[in-house]
């Protein structure tokens, strides 16, 4: 296959509509596959507190315990590695699960079918991918409707012409007009076809999952995969405390697949958690451990993600609240803990309550980000297009939210300390009263010295009043239209392009549409 072909030096074979790769890396050659953090993250926890909240879980752990349901194959794992059961409930000894998670990977490859666009997950690496799972999607023309099939390839093709994104995402959106037990097929199809980034698979049920899996083996090479972590499966634990059996069959899927599972619990602050951080976090941290000790269970060695999802609620009316601040601190804690026990995290986001591209989703977005940037997250799911409780995608806000990781590229750069970046020289050459304009110093570095929005208006206001006076949102409309009308996709092989769309129509034609 390509991705074999390619490693061992071979010519890859002939594309259809194939054109050069423009500037190697990155959409028009701006970007970078992945970010490699030169600003340390923000500890803000003392080890004594630490060790409480680890105290804490291991008490839940061992006292309170986690159901694991309708997948037998699970608990048969917990019986040979020394675990308590009482039915479906499990209980752990303290330090055990940690023990297990040893044999995890602290960093990992997810290769892309494009090698250039290969991530880093893990150390010092970020990597920025689109919101995910919404069944609506909105934008300033048509509102806000259900998802379509054509909506999650438009939204692929933007995340693929972003030079501030590295990952192709995956249930970008839900197209409802497929067939739910169809869809998996299409999806990863498309980010295959429409992308040349790494991306995500399905978790919705284990036969999903093995599609998924498979389709990367058609594009990867089988021996390829089995070496080599290409896809991603991003699956949840049912808080508080239940490990249900659609998703442990999907984790158990793409961890002997070799794959990454990221393990993530919800934790609705007040409905499936305490209503107070420390204990939310307390039991977030032991629903993860025990998923990712799980993926170690299945095939030692395996990578998997430290996944984490704080989320608040509005204590009057019962509603979600995302982008707001508790959550945001409490990430800062999940990245301690993560970093203590040695695994790759996944953690905060881009998150949002707004239902349009407003101040608002701005500010929850920038709240919640940040938290992201500075507790130590490597995979950044939910970077761009979240609003309304990630119950929709916003085509504008998916490019406000592509140029402001555009910025935290810059920001995560932290601050170079060298010859050129001291300026000395022009200091000597401008003198006092002058200015540097125009200087060597400046003429040499000018291209690069600053973050150059693709959005924000920084022109006089009068030149302004002369263009229509437009806001951001108006400017995002055009922009992700324009983008879409000047979109094309990265060449793919013809054989592997073939050999997919047959193995789609094949199990598509194996089983009778169903909607639920």
């Amino acid at each position: 296959m390509e991705m074999a072909a390619v490693a061992a030096g071979e010519a890859p074979r002939r594309t259809r509509g194939a054109r050069p790769q423009r500037g190697g890396v990155g959409a028009k050659g701006l970007g970078v596959p992945y970010i490699i953090r030169n600003i340390p993250t923000y500890d803000i926890l003392s080890e004594e507190n630490l060790l409480r909240i680890e105290a804490i879980a291991d008490r839940i752990l061992a006292e309170v315990g986690i159901e694991f349901r309708d997948d037998p194959a699970v608990l048969d794992h917990w019986k040979r590695a020394g675990a308590k059961l009482d039915g479906l409930r499990v209980t752990f000894e303290p330090g055990m699960l940690k023990e297990i998670v040893r044999s995890a990977p602290r960093q990992f490859t997810q290769h892309a079918r494009n090698p250039a666009r290969s991530v880093e997950i893990g150390g010092n690496n970020v990597v920025f991918s689109p919101a995910y799972g919404s069944p609506f999607v909105t934008d300033l023309d048509n509102g806000r409707r259900y998802g379509t099939i054509e909506d999650f390839r438009n939204l692929i093709k933007l995340a693929q012409s972003s030079p501030w994104l590295h990952h192709s995402g995956g249930t970008i959106c839900e197209p409802v007009d497929v067939p739910v037990n169809k869809r998996h097929l299409d999806m990863v199809y498309s980010h295959i076809k429409y992308s040349d980034r790494a991306f995500m698979g399905s978790i919705t049920a284990e036969d999903r999952a093995e599609d998924s899996i498979e389709m990367a083996r058609i594009l990867f090479g089988r021996d390829f995969v089995d070496a080599n972590c290409v896809i991603l499966g991003n699956v949840n634990v049912n808080s508080p405390l239940v490990w249900d059996g659609t998703m442990t069959k999907s984790l158990r899927a793409y961890a002997r697949a070799n794959q990454a599972a990221v393990i993530v619990p919800f934790i609705l602050g007040g409905a499936m958690g305490p209503v107070t951080n420390a204990g939310a976090i307390a039991q977030s941290y032991a629903e993860t451990l025990a998923g990712c000790a799980l993926t170690q269970l299945e095939r030692k060695g395996a990578p998997v993600i430290f996944g984490n999802f704080l989320s608040s609620m509005s204590l009057r009316s019962g509603s979600p609240t995302f982008g707001t601040p508790e959550p945001a601190i409490g990430s800062m804690v999940i990245g301690q803990l993560a970093r203590r026990l040695g695994l790759p995290l996944r953690c905060a986001g881009n998150f949002s309550n707004s239902k349009l591209p407003d101040a608002q989703a701005m500010q929850e977005g920038v709240m919640s980000m940040l938290s992201a940037v500075h507790c130590g997250a490597n995979f950044i799911l939910h970077s761009a297009g979240f609003v309304d409780g990630l119950l929709a995608m916003s085509y504008e806000k998916f490019v406000m939210d592509t140029d402001f990781c555009g910025a935290l590229h810059s920001y995560l750069a932290g601050v170079v300390v060298d010859d050129n970046t001291l300026a000395m020289d022009a200091f000597l050459q401008v003198g006092p009263g002058s200015h540097f304009l125009g200087c060597d110093h400046t003429m040499r570095n000018y291209q690069t010295a600053f973050w150059d929005s693709g959005l924000s208006d920084n022109e006089p206001f009068e030149k302004w009043t002369e263009e229509g006076g437009t806001d951001m949102a108006t400017r995002a409309n055009r922009s992700w239209k324009k983008t879409l009308a000047e979109y094309e996709a990265p060449p793919l092989d013809v054989a592997i392009d073939d050999a997919l769309t047959d193995y789609v129509t094949r199990r598509k034609n194996d089983m009778a549409d169903a909607w639920y």
